[in-house]
């Protein structure tokens, strides 16, 4: 069952109540005020490329707002003549990816298959050029089962979702892949979870991947990004560079009584002393799947070195299960679009280079005109499914 659904039993809420005073141990963080200004909509007729970021859409519901929410969307761009591309920026499959045939974990093969689908069939009904990246619940929760798992939504997508959907990088492999969207977009896709895979992943001498080494990467990423020409230059992975959600050390209360909810949303079982062990290690870089993680950390410097050189217009990612835009320093836009289904959102507070953020479920859009030029849209999508745009600025 997805978090959404769940509320914390009355005993847990007492606990909690109780324990409150455990609050001073956390970080102080500030609910997002922020001026959401808005760029003017562009017509139609002076759309070159409309592309649809959306992050952690893994356990969809049976009519998913979101998704049914997407797909008129893309299908309005194309009856104005706008051309669509959608990218789904990781965690397609909650909770461990896409399981073996016989497996008996949950949940089982078929309900997995169904949640992806449900995503796939976006590109389908729109026949839309679209690609899924991998996030760390599909390599298996980052467990030794992971790169297997991958493998396994590779070759589902590519039969299930040919010729309109595909996985990017595939089998494992980091990446870089480039496709050139339009005359005047460039995106290049990213597997972030191989750079902190503690298990085995595909590195020489047991790898087919042309780059398998954080050198190649580094190098054939700025090999893609100068070969780009006056092309817009965005990057997609499953980890954010910036954020102000969980994985940015932004641990609520709850995290330091119920520390067991990482395992299961269900777990309500008071921890407090081991709970507040558990965030305060995460908050000093335990876990590598948060910005603080020592291997996260090499991952994004490595980033740096190349996106110094060239800035990219826009690196989005998801993970964190907000809505985000950033200012960047290597990167000109940083965006965090990872709450792809209703409800499933989590707490967010502002950082010094926030534009926006917020606990909303959606997507975002990127308008690229024909000059080149492009414009940024949020867009939240209530329970019924109903998108409304809620900030939008120019990407500069």
């Amino acid at each position: 069952m997805s978090a959404r659904f769940l509320r914390p039993p009355r005993l847990a809420l007492l606990v909690a109540l109780a324990a409150a005073p455990l609050a001073g141990c956390t970080h102080t963080y500030s609910t997002p005020q922020l001026v959401t200004p808005k760029a003017a909509p562009i017509a139609p007729r002076d759309i070159e490329l409309s592309l649809f970021l959306i992050g952690d859409a893994g356990a969809p519901a049976k009519d998913e707002p979101v998704l049914a929410a997407l797909t008129r969307q893309v299908e309005a761009a194309q009856a104005g003549g706008v051309k669509p591309a959608i990218v789904f920026l990781g965690d397609n499959v909650y909770p461990r990816g896409l399981p073996d045939t016989g497996a008996l974990t949950l949940p089982t093969r078929p309900e997995a298959e169904r949640r992806l689908q449900a995503q796939i069939d976006v590109a389908l009904r729109t026949r839309t050029p679209t690609w899924f990246i991998p996030g760390n619940h599909d390599w298996a929760y980052m467990t030794a089962a992971g790169w297997d798992a991958i493998k396994r939504q590779v070759a589902y997508i590519q039969e299930h979702g040919a010729p309109y959907a595909q996985m990017q990088p595939t089998g494992g492999c980091p990446g870089p892949v480039y496709a050139d969207l339009s005359p005047h977009v460039r995106l290049i896709m990213l597997d972030t979870q191989w750079w902190l895979h503690d298990y085995a992943r595909p590195v020489h001498p047991d790898s087919d991947c042309p780059y398998d080494a954080p050198g190649e990467i580094v190098n054939a990423m700025n090999r893609q990004m100068l070969s780009a020409g006056g092309r817009q230059i965005v990057v997609v992975g499953h980890h954010p560079l910036a954020s102000g959600g969980e994985h940015g050390g932004n641990l609520t209360l709850t995290d330091h009584l119920f520390p067991l909810r990482m395992l299961s949303s269900s777990l309500w079982i008071p921890l407090p002393i081991a709970g507040s062990y558990y965030a305060l290690n995460r908050q000093q870089g335990a876990s590598n799947q948060d910005l603080a993680g020592p291997k996260n950390q090499a991952m994004r410097r490595a980033f740096e070195v190349v996106f110094e050189r060239r800035k990219p217009l826009v690196y989005a990612a998801g993970h964190d299960h907000e809505m985000q835009v950033f200012d960047g320093r290597t990167v000109r836009h940083i965006l965090v679009s990872g709450a792809g289904i209703y409800g499933h959102v989590s707490r967010v507070a502002y950082r010094a280079n926030t534009r926006y953020a917020a606990e909303k479920s959606g997507y975002m859009r990127i308008d690229f005109r024909r000059d080149g030029r492009a414009r940024l849209g949020v867009i939240v999508v209530d329970e019924h499914g109903v998108p409304t745009e809620d900030f939008s600025m120019e990407l500069k």
